[in-house]
């Protein structure tokens, strides 16, 4: 009798190791490829951009990272520097990436004609102008930073919000309160809060993704209520970075844990390029530049 107790005693812990084992899930590492400000149009070359060159680097760089095992690609904004057609060009070379691709909006991706404004979510293959990517236990943020702008609020209501917001902040001297960059507004801000809950809730980590930066070596840059964003994120230990272009000699800041980097512009220099693969590792972030964007370990805690 004491033999077929122990048998069974015996039975029921190697079914409960099993069971345990079964309910492990190992980190898997995966990568991902970064592209920033490729705004390619056939116009002249100004200010150190050579706008007809990204067509070009913008193939040699699909090329390169279709060479690699991507969970997905995203490029950071002003896909397009002006003019409708210019999405006509650069669309068909990003569409060539095997891995799946997304945008986050530039302020250059609304040059075009006030008539046509509704027309490049379409051409950019974007539902929703504000999202998130939700892939291997990580919550992606993809936000609009010209959800309130000058250039980018399309609706009546998006209009009073922008100006004021800009009213708001003329009064405090802000480096950052020019007419190219943006803001958020309350209903997105109120997003990202729910993102993040839902991200603790279920053990998530989290990066973001925004054309506009909140933190770098100078704030002309910034989102016009980085602040609020900045603080928003200081409350959720799971956010892990914060990934920009929009300036395009880029920059990287750590602050409370959280890596923010701002990577080059690809348009920028006369033969150079910049763009990047990442891979995430359970403890770190490999950052693996080409041409001009170098490549960093950013440790994960």
């Amino acid at each position: 009798m004491l033999k077929q107790i122990f048998l069974l005693f015996l039975v029921i812990i190697l079914a409960s190791c099993n069971t345990n084992k079964k309910n492990v899930v190992e980190f898997q590492e995966f990568e991902i490829g970064i592209v920033a400000d490729c705004q390619y149009c056939n116009c002249e070359t100004k200010n150190n951009r050579f706008y007809p060159k990204s067509s070009e680097r913008l193939r040699k760089a699909v090329k390169e990272l279709n060479k690699h095992p991507l969970d997905y690609a995203i490029h950071l904004g002003d896909f397009i520097d002006k003019d409708f057609q210019s999405f006509d060009t650069v669309a068909p070379i990003w569409n060539k990436l095997k891995s799946d691709k997304y945008h986050v909006l530039g302020n250059h991706d609304f040059s075009v004609a006030d008539s046509l404004k509704p027309m490049i979510f379409e051409k950019m293959n974007i539902k929703n102008r504000y999202y998130s990517i939700l892939k291997n236990k990580w919550r992606f943020i993809v936000l609009d930073g010209n959800d309130l702008s000058l250039h980018g609020a399309l609706t009546n209501s998006k209009k009073r919000q922008t100006d004021s917001l800009f009213k708001l902040l003329s009064d405090k001297n802000m480096p950052n309160l020019e007419v190219w960059n943006g803001g958020l507004s309350s209903e997105q801000l109120k997003w990202v809060e729910h993102e993040l809950q839902l991200a603790t809730k279920n053990k998530e980590q989290v990066g973001f993704y925004c054309h506009f930066p909140t933190l770098g070596e100078e704030q002309a840059h910034n989102l016009w209520n980085y602040e609020q964003l900045l603080t928003l994120i200081d409350l959720y230990p799971c956010v892990k970075f914060y990934f920009n272009g929009h300036n395009h000699d880029g920059s990287y800041v750590q602050k409370n844990g959280v890596h923010y980097l701002n990577f080059k512009g690809m348009v920028d220099t006369k033969d150079s390029t910049s763009f990047a693969k990442v891979t995430f590792r359970k403890d770190s972030l490999f950052v693996k530049g080409f041409g001009r964007e170098p490549s960093r370990k950013l440790k994960i805690r």
